[in-house]
């Protein structure tokens, strides 16, 4: 509003008449003009002071009346306190006096000035419109009206305005533009519009009353009229005033004639000016139009926003920001999204599509589970509804797909109508838990589970893995008989020639007849398997097989077809070529050609020194030696194998074998120290008599007959005469132990070492009353008895107790302790179960002492002898993973973390899959993090405790990435559907904490 100056209403007044006679230089006019004088230099503090003294002298009239104006006036101007009185009592002094009206103005305008607007219309409401020009009654009236306006008094106000409107004035315009917002507020749109066009006239209106008048076009309806009015405006105008909001307007008219394109404009315009809020609903459109004219991007920024609560605006602004993140490949916003819309009950049939939508998103990014209980809902809820056909198809993929199996299973078995699709989804599933149970070596409910697939045979293929699969799980239970009739199942059922389950089959049923000693039916098998596998380069099992085929001929005495079968191994560079030089020449040796035998005993010496068969190699040598009379090549083998291994269950017999090779050498000396070896050592060796009996020649022969009485006394004492009886009871204390009764079988070898303490198998007591003490949970009672044999060091049960101790200290954590013992253990291994599990402690305890480059190492020995138990490789491959990330080798870790969940779908790899995304989240990575939890997390489904860690780990990614809707829609989820309470409180916190 234009600001006006207070008028200098005293040059109206005259002192002309009196002359400057020096009668006036003495009088008070004089002294009036000199206060006046002072009053037009702004000395209001000394003109009130003057004309104070003045207006109590002596004065005619006139003077009287200016003396009492111009002291309420100073007292105006100086803001005196008591100046309004002072105006008001002037005014009722002087009530018919001109200067009255010109008093009441000015004290009208002091109020209005200082916005004292109830006092300044009291103020104006005294002046005399009669009495003052038009102009000036134009402006009494505008300020009144103005003040009536500031109070909130628009009835009143709008009485005014309408005043000043009639004519023209200075002030018309100015009424106009007042007028035309009453009438906005009290929502007469047309008057509004009438009275702004006449403000916008105006160059000093120009700038604001488009805002205006664009705002009453909208709020009366009228787009067309708001969109040909503003377009040019804003096109035309600079400095428009709350040209922002010009836009907004232009959008919601753009957005109503669904006109997306242009609506979208104009919000953006009026976001990026920053100059004020959208409204949630205005969020939502600026959204939907965005969606509409395929900005999906810049749409999911709008509808993110309006989606946070739970009403109308939020379920559809969910829906559709479930399709925009559809449209930009953002398959786990989308579920998110589609979620969010379903779980809220605004519009029922936005519920409906955003649940069929959640379920088809879900299976596309494979959580098929979570597409399970979808689709599982909307059948529910929605038995006739419009995707109920489609919903039944999409469920019979989702069920085949889960990993979840048990659910899947439950909620087939509890429906009461089974479609084929069906049934045959319930085949498979079925089959898939089986197999889970078969893995984790549960093998009673793997054969349930495998009979009920049976039970719905649809498909004849699966039939015929189910009946493969059946055969591996009875086998792995030691059921051979079981075993073997699944097996001919497989073969029963007549599956094509090239069926890999066929072709399996031989493999596993040639072990189940080869182990139940069924050589001449195992040998057709293991034919057929090889026969089908030579020369293909997916040749799984085909080595091991081609030497259980020699094995078979060879317990059959079928000796050339068992050397054609080892030779042929050999030629092959066999994966057991080091077993296959060593049967070669025992073949060799049955067929007696020695030299060959001793040939491929060489082969296997000096070419596979960590061969697990090398013992047997220089033994066998030996004795093929001694067979052709080379007793010093025979003596110094044994030498070898005596000295290299010392706890061999070959010493014994190394012994006497070195005795006789000595002794054909006349060395009776060192043939007499072997025997004595025997006999001192290995009491109770098979060959113990024998050594005797060799012992009482040789000396004899040396003329030391007389030595012979007290290795006979000793041999007595070891082998008494009631031997029959300690053997029985011997025997029956084992077999409490091996019925799993702990604390029988050791009473049993209690009395037993009691009775006989100085039984030569006393050690092998110890040692069963030990593992009877582990076996029922005693295991620090357990170490004593294992320590007690660790110490006798000739002991025949010391490796055993050496493996024992391992285990144990390794149970304890005192690996420091175990290191020692799993070195040992791993030295004399004597077969692969045996190396791994040594490999396996090696490569842990020295993880948990922190030396991480031996846990490496040892980690990739565990690796290199493959899959010797069905979580060894991905063990190994998560411990190396853990000792790279203590070692900061990050990019190795990372690297093995991705083979190890690339390779293996087990707990290991769900563990993987959440280290490797929190390294990445780590390095701040966040959108990298989650594409590998989308891109992985599938198979881990069944693994609720790491899986929930992953997606936990999501939601934390969303908040870094300032994606708070998906991460209160991710932890929502957990906390709904998570079977793991830790997890379901760790998202719950997590989730309490970001609302």
């Amino acid at each position: 509003m234009k600001k006006s100056l207070y008028l200098l209403l005293l040059t109206g007044i005259s002192i002309s008449g009196y002359g400057q006679s020096s009668l006036y230089q003495t009088s008070k006019y004089k002294e009036l003009d000199d206060n006046f004088e002072i009053y037009n230099k702004n000395l209001f503090s000394a003109s009130k002071y003057e004309f104070d003294k003045f207006r109590m002298e002596d004065l005619d009239n006139e003077p009287q009346v200016q003396a009492d104006f111009l002291h309420a006036v100073s007292a105006l101007k100086i803001e005196d306190p008591a100046a309004s009185d002072l105006v008001y009592y002037f005014m009722r002094k002087y009530p018919d006096h001109p200067t009255t009206n010109q008093a009441a103005f000015l004290l009208g305008e002091f109020f209005f000035e200082k916005r004292n607007y109830r006092e300044s219309i009291r103020a104006f409401q005294k002046v005399n419109l009669s009495k003052v020009d038009f102009e000036k009654g134009s402006e009494v009236n505008f300020k009144i009206g103005y003040a009536f306006f500031q109070l909130k008094d628009n009835n009143n106000a709008i009485r005014y305005f309408n005043a000043v409107k009639q004519q023209n004035n200075q002030y018309k315009f100015d009424a106009h533009y007042y007028a035309g917002f009453i009438a906005m507020e009290q929502n007469n749109f047309p008057l509004a519009i009438t009275d702004f066009k006449e403000a916008d006239k105006s160059a000093f209106y120009a700038n604001k009353v488009p805002y205006m008048l664009a705002g009453a076009y909208y709020k009366q309806g009228q787009v067309d009229d708001l969109i040909n009015y503003a377009e040019p405006v804003l096109a035309n105008m600079r400095n428009l005033d709350r040209r922002e909001e010009i836009h907004l307007y232009l959008a919601e008219a753009y957005f109503e004639k669904r006109n997306f394109s242009k609506a979208a404009a104009n919000y953006d315009a009026f976001v990026n000016a920053r100059r004020g809020e959208l409204t949630r609903a205005q969020i939502y459109k600026a959204g939907i139009a965005q969606f509409e004219i395929q900005n999906f991007q810049r749409a999911t920024d709008y509808l993110k926003v309006s989606a946070v609560d739970n009403d109308e605006i939020g379920q559809v602004s969910s829906y559709y920001l479930g399709h925009a993140y559809l449209k930009l490949n953002n398959i786990q916003f989308a579920s998110n999204s589609f979620n969010a819309a379903f779980k809220s009950d605004a519009n029922r049939s936005i519920k409906e599509d955003a649940l069929i939508n959640y379920a088809k998103v879900n299976l596309e990014r494979g959580s098929f589970q979570d597409a399970v209980n979808a689709l599982d809902t909307y059948l529910n809820n929605y038995p006739n509804g419009r995707y109920a056909r489609e919903a039944e198809g999409l469920l019979t993929d989702a069920l085949i797909n889960t990993n979840n199996y048990l659910r899947a299973i439950e909620h087939i078995e509890k429906m009461p109508r089974k479609s084929d699709r069906i049934r045959e989804a319930y085949q498979k599933v079925t089959f898939y838990q089986g197999i889970v149970y078969y893995r984790d070596k549960k093998h009673d409910l793997a054969t349930t589970y495998f009979d009920k697939s049976l039970s719905t045979p649809i498909d004849r293929d699966l039939v015929v893995q189910v009946h493969f699969w059946k055969g591996e799980n009875f086998a792995g239970k030691g059921d051979l008989n079981q075993a073997i009739r699944a097996y001919e199942a497989v073969q029963a059922s007549r599956p094509r020639a090239n069926d890999p389950y066929l072709i399996k089959s031989y493999y596993g049923l040639g072990y189940a007849l080869f182990n139940s000693e069924q050589y001449a039916r195992a040998e057709v098998q293991f034919r057929n398997y090889v026969d089908r596998l030579q020369g293909r380069p997916d040749k799984e099992n085909y080595d091991e097989a081609l030497i259980r085929l020699g094995d078979t001929y060879y317990v059959q005495k079928k000796f050339t077809d068992a050397q054609n079968i080892f030779q042929r191994a050999i030629r092959e560079r066999s994966d057991y070529i080091d077993y296959a030089h060593f049967r070669s020449g025992v073949v060799f040796n049955f067929q007696n050609r020695n030299n060959e035998a001793i040939q491929q005993m060489n082969m296997l010496i000096n070419n596979y020194p960590n061969s697990l068969y090398l013992e047997d190699a220089i033994f066998q040598k030996a004795q093929i030696n001694m067979e052709e009379t080379n007793y010093a090549e025979a003596r110094d083998g044994f030498t070898r194998l005596i000295n290299t291994r010392p706890n061999s269950p070959f010493i014994p017999f190394a012994l006497e074998g070195r005795a006789v090779a000595n002794f054909s050498l006349q060395n009776y000396n060192a043939t007499i120290d072997d025997y004595k070896k025997i006999l001192e050592n290995h009491p109770n060796s098979t060959n113990a008599q024998a050594a005797l009996v060799g012992l009482q020649e040789s000396l004899a022969l040396q003329g030391r007959s007389a030595e012979f009485s007290q290795h006979a006394s000793r041999y007595r004492s070891a082998n008494p005469d009631n031997r029959s009886l300690q053997n029985l009871e011997f025997e029956s204390a084992k077999s409490l132990y091996f019925s799993n009764s702990w604390e029988q079988s050791i009473k049993a070898f209690e009395d037993y070492l009691r009775n006989y303490p100085q039984a030569s198998n006393r050690s092998e007591a110890v040692f069963f009353i030990g593992e009877s003490h582990y076996r029922a949970g005693r295991k620090e009672r357990a170490l004593e008895y294992f320590y007690q044999i660790d110490r006798e060091r000739a002991s025949p049960q010391r490796l055993r107790a050496v493996q024992r101790i391992a285990a144990i200290e390794m149970e304890n954590k005192n690996f420091q302790k175990a290191l020692p013992y799993l070195r040992e253990s791993a030295r004399n291994a004597r077969n692969q179960i045996e190396e791994y599990e040594a490999l396996n402690g090696l490569m842990q305890a020295h993880f948990q002492t922190s030396r991480f480059d031996s846990s490496l190492v040892y980690a990739d020995r565990v690796i290199a002898l493959g899959s010797v138990t069905g979580d060894a490789i991905p063990e190994a491959l998560l411990l190396k993973a853990k000792a790279y990330q203590r070692s900061n080798q990050v990019n190795q870790a990372e690297e093995t973390l991705r083979s190890l969940i690339n390779e293996y779908k087990s707990v290991q790899g769900a563990e993987g899959l959440f280290l490797l995304a929190e390294s990445v989240h780590k390095k701040g990575n966040f959108n990298q993090s989650n594409d590998i939890i989308f891109d992985f997390s599938g198979p881990y489904s069944s693994y609720d405790y790491w899986y929930g860690r992953s997606f936990i780990l999501l939601a934390e990614n969303y908040l870094k990435l300032g994606e708070e809707f998906q991460a209160k829609a991710t932890l929502e989820s957990i906390v709904e559907r998570s079977t793991n309470q830790e997890i379901r409180r760790m998202a719950q916190e997590k989730l309490s904490s970001i609302k």
